[in-house]
């Protein structure tokens, strides 16, 4: 089986890490480049900077090189801070090289609301109508991915929240155009930083909501349930963190008339085995964090309440898995004509 070369640009942060880790494993990828977002004088062996990687990867961790990353790769994994991809994946892409942006630099189609949510205006709002340039939500843009040069990765809130919701949205059954959405995200979802907010003293035994109505996840929610459905749609957004590393649950409250049985067949239509390997619907119950840490699942279980015609749904995912590195592996393997789950089973 032939290689693709593949660079990680940002490949120390939490996201790049989990990059490493899964691409290791894929039998279709040769790791050609690592390198740091920031300045390093020197490059340093990848295991002095995580040692989980000893004796399994010789490549060091250098400091990013435009020229250099052109050299090495076929694809490259942008892991980097929110800003920076914007400016460098033009050069990339005039290079016939083929991008996968972990950060929101590509999210949302119209440039001009950019300084609002990333407080930046866009430094490439060409590319963001270019029709290969994809939304990577791949279970719901997967007839896409083939000829894709750049897939923007949605956000880890917007995957669990776009899973849960779309196919009802989809469906027609949600009434009204507002739904809730109260979800609770583990530590790493804020990224590899030095905030007092994320100290071990400050979050321990503790639950803090943030940016509520004010998170930059929210206006890619609502501009993928517009573009699939041609519907408008309004959310109240209320994003938490709790003191886990890992895994992510949304809870999204939704008003509707159908019952238990026709909401079911939504979700069968949509989400069937065959098509679908990473989205799991329940037969009963709601789904844990434990049900799908370390892994590229996202798990979805429901309730309806009759009496308030309310349908509350949960949708579980590990935000660093299939709400960054795996479903970016998801969207690599479907550009490279590969089967969906290389490397991630």
């Amino acid at each position: 089986m032939s290689k693709q070369r593949v660079a990680i640009a940002g490949a120390t942060g939490y996201a790049g890490e989990e990059l490493i880790r899964w691409l290791l494993k894929h039998p279709s990828v040769q790791l050609t480049y690592l390198a740091a977002s920031a300045k390093w004088e020197r490059p340093i062996p990848l295991a002095d900077v995580a040692p989980r990687f000893a004796r399994r990867v010789d490549l060091p961790i250098e400091s990013l090189d435009p020229a250099r990353l052109l050299s090495v790769c076929d694809c490259v994994f942008l892991a980097l801070p929110h800003g920076e991809a914007m400016a460098l994946a033009p050069k990339l892409l005039a290079a016939g090289k083929r991008v996968i942006d972990l950060s929101g630099d590509f999210r949302l189609r119209d440039a001009a609301v950019y300084p609002r949510w990333y407080a930046r205006p866009h430094a490439s709002p060409e590319l963001l109508a270019d029709r290969r340039v994809v939304y990577g939500l791949t279970e719901f843009h997967r007839a896409q991915l083939p000829e894709a040069k750049l897939v923007a990765n949605p956000g880890c809130y917007a995957t669990s929240i776009l899973l849960a919701c779309l196919p009802l949205f989809d469906a027609g059954v949600v009434e009204g155009e507002s739904f809730i959405v109260d979800a609770k995200s583990g530590l790493s979802g804020a990224g590899r930083k030095a905030q007092t907010q994320l100290l071990f003293a400050e979050m321990t035994e503790n639950l803090r909501a943030y940016k509520v109505n004010e998170h930059q996840h929210l206006p890619e929610i609502l501009q993928e349930i517009t573009h699939v459905t041609a519907r408008a749609a309004a959310m109240v957004f209320v994003p938490q963190v709790i003191p886990v590393h890992r895994g992510l649950i949304s809870m999204c409250y939704l008003r509707t008339k159908a019952d238990r049985s026709a909401l079911e067949r939504v979700y069968a239509q949509r989400y069937a085995a065959a098509r679908t390997p990473f989205v799991r619907v329940r037969a009963a119950g709601f789904p844990e964090l434990k049900d799908v840490a370390d892994t590229n699942y996202c798990d979805i279980g429901f309730a309806y309440d009759a009496a308030t015609s309310t349908l509350m749904v949960a949708s579980a995912l590990d935000n660093l898995v299939k709400g960054a590195a795996g479903q970016a592996i998801q969207n690599f393997n479907l550009m490279y004509g590969l089967p969906e789950t290389t490397g991630l089973l």
